[in-house]
């Protein structure tokens, strides 16, 4: 019977013993996420191209829909690092309104990989893959983060190459302030987490980088411009009401298509931009159930607990369908903050939902604040967040381990992801990985002829009879192959017995492989017997028309009665039936 899988985390949660330890605990680890999650949001809102609070009012919604429905008790969504190589053009070609038609777009697409059961979709990614594109997208966001990093106005947009030519023909301009406050951040970032105190590295570096700005702004100010930050650079309206920075506001309803487009003016919904969106909104759903069904998987091995993969496919698309609706982006599940939520104690999805209660919080309450956070700092914090997601040990290891299919799987990946596009890369990269694969499997399979061929009794064999084992898979990359030592058998022999025992599928061309070869014994008067196949391969060769005839063809057990069969044959003295094997003698 068809189910829905929503709530699947929720309900198990609640009926694993949950109680009011498990209550505090969650509340504990819900209020560590939210701490790291609000400047993470609001750095990769800005880097995508959008305001700040637009990744704040994702956290909030995604983060909430994706707990309560999804199937992952520990994932914590909201947006990632890894799709502002895809939503940065979104948004420079379609504007934010495009951007969050493609989101609902996508969230669409996961529910329908959901409800269709495809929630074993990471099965069939390879890891070279994965580790390709993820390595080449943490280089892109970190080298799209420099002018940022070194207050470099209007440098570095665009392509990876031509941002870095940009940032290089400006470096002349670089405001030293910026920079120094950009480094201070990135010092702290990185040597917070060697005290291991509770207080989350994040929160630190930030507010040393906001500490430092509003020195340098205010106390010491220079000759040059001022350290920028989100205030400076940001401003927002609600209403009747305008600011600069965040608003402290939490995120209300809006209509997607009623926002504006990159000329600033209302998006125009048509065919043709359906049409134009429906790429890009199937690489983001691809994307999105790719790295939360990765997130789910490294939460069980951290917990020991298993993930309902189609409800967490449901749960992502129905985060991905609300969150517009609210200002919010494109959503996923986020490794880094699900790693923090189970480090911190979280039980259950209670405490990604007070993750999101905390970021509403924070953005209402300490909104003036979070204006003073400088965009160096955010530059900052996402070259932490891009060399964690680059996994370079990984990288390094396996370059020098892999075998050399899989190291070309992964250079190609990486490749194609820093300097072409990532959608491409996925695609080129799982292509080249499935060839590789085909060929492995085409390696494994074989026929080989028994010499001295004894039954399973240990029983001689006629000796005109000869009995070939074949081994693997018989597919299309190995039928002919495998089956072409058939066509060069002895002419003294009568029979030929193929000993099929190891044979686990036949796909159709092997099966008309296998007719050319009863074809071609039939024409030199040698009779064919098919030892241990499966009832299902039988079943398959009987509806493509290859079914027993005496003396021609026919199918045994075990090697016993195919001998049995063969002397019978031989001992006959009858020249087997020339007539087609395929045709309507009486089924096996």
């Amino acid at each position: 019977m068809f189910s829905v899988p929503l709530f699947s985390a929720l309900r198990a949660s609640l009926r694993d013993h949950y109680d009011l330890s498990d209550v505090r605990r969650d509340a504990l680890a819900g209020i560590t996420v939210g701490m790291v999650a609000v400047p993470l949001s609001m750095a990769l809102a800005i880097a995508t191209g959008v305001p700040p609070q637009h990744g704040l009012y994702t956290a909030i919604v995604a983060g909430a829909v994706a707990a309560l429905a999804g199937g992952s008790r520990f994932n914590v969504t909201g947006p990632t690092a890894a799709f502002v190589v895809i939503l940065f053009p979104i948004v420079a070609e379609h504007g934010l309104g495009g951007l969050l038609i493609a989101t609902l777009m996508a969230g669409c697409i996961l529910v329908a990989l959901g409800l269709g059961g495809m929630g074993r979709l990471i099965q069939f990614v390879p890891y070279p893959v994965v580790l390709g594109f993820t390595s080449g997208i943490a280089l892109v966001i970190a080298a799209l983060q420099i002018p940022q990093f070194i207050g470099l106005d209007g440098a570095g947009a665009g392509h990876l190459l031509a941002s870095l030519a940009d940032t290089v023909a400006h470096l002349a301009e670089l405001h030293p302030s910026t920079l120094a406050v950009g480094v201070l951040s990135l010092a702290a970032l990185l040597l917070w987490p060697r005290l291991k105190t509770p207080v989350p590295a994040p929160l630190i570096g930030l507010a040393a980088g906001a500490a430092a700005a509003w020195v340098a702004n205010h106390v010491m100010p220079g000759d040059g411009a001022p350290v920028a930050t989100i205030a400076s650079e940001f401003e927002w309206r609600i209403g009747e009401q305008s600011g600069s920075g965040v608003p402290p506001a939490p995120p209300t309803a809006v209509l997607p298509w009623r926002l504006p487009g990159a000329d600033g003016e209302t998006l125009r919904v048509d065919l043709a931009l359906i049409r134009d969106l429906a790429g890009p909104a199937f690489a983001i759903a691809m994307l999105a159930a790719i790295e939360s069904l990765l997130c789910s998987v490294v939460a069980d091995g951290m917990t020991r607990t298993r993930h309902d993969a189609n409800g967490e496919l449901v749960g992502q698309g129905l985060a991905n369908l609300v969150a517009p609706f609210f200002g919010g982006i494109t959503a996923t599940a986020a490794l880094a903050r699900t790693a923090t939520n189970i480090r911190s104690g979280g039980r259950s999805p209670i405490a990604a939902v007070t993750h999101a209660l905390v970021v509403l919080l924070a953005m209402v309450a300490l909104a003036p604040l979070l204006g003073l956070v400088p965009m160096s700092a955010l530059a900052a914090l996402l070259f932490v967040v891009a060399w964690n997601m680059s996994e370079a040990r990984h990288f390094v290891r396996t370059l020098r381990s892999a075998p050399p299919g899989d190291v070309a799987v992964l250079v190609a990946c990486f490749g194609l992801t820093v300097f072409v596009d990532m959608v491409v890369a996925v695609a080129v990269g799982t292509g080249l990985a499935g060839a590789l694969f085909i060929r492995r499997m085409a390696l494994l399979t074989h026929a080989d002829r028994v010499d001295a061929p004894r039954g399973d009794s240990g029983t001689p064999l006629p000796a005109s009879t000869a009995v070939y084992d074949v081994n693997g898979p018989l597919f299309f990359a190995a039928a002919e192959k495998a089956l072409a030592t058939l066509h060069r058998i002895d002419p003294d022999v009568r029979t030929v017995i193929i000993d099929m025992h190891d044979v686990p599928s036949m796909d159709a061309t092997a099966i008309v492989t296998l007719r050319g070869v009863i074809d071609d014994m039939q024409q030199r008067g040698v009779a064919l017997i098919l030892v241990g196949l499966p009832a299902r391969i039988i079943l398959k060769l009987r509806r493509a028309g290859i079914r027993r005839s005496p003396g021609v063809l026919t199918y045994c057990s075990g090697l016993d009665r195919a001998a049995g069969t063969a002397r019978r044959w031989e001992g006959a003295d009858t020249e087997p039936d020339v007539a087609t094997a395929h045709g309507s003698a009486k089924p096996l």
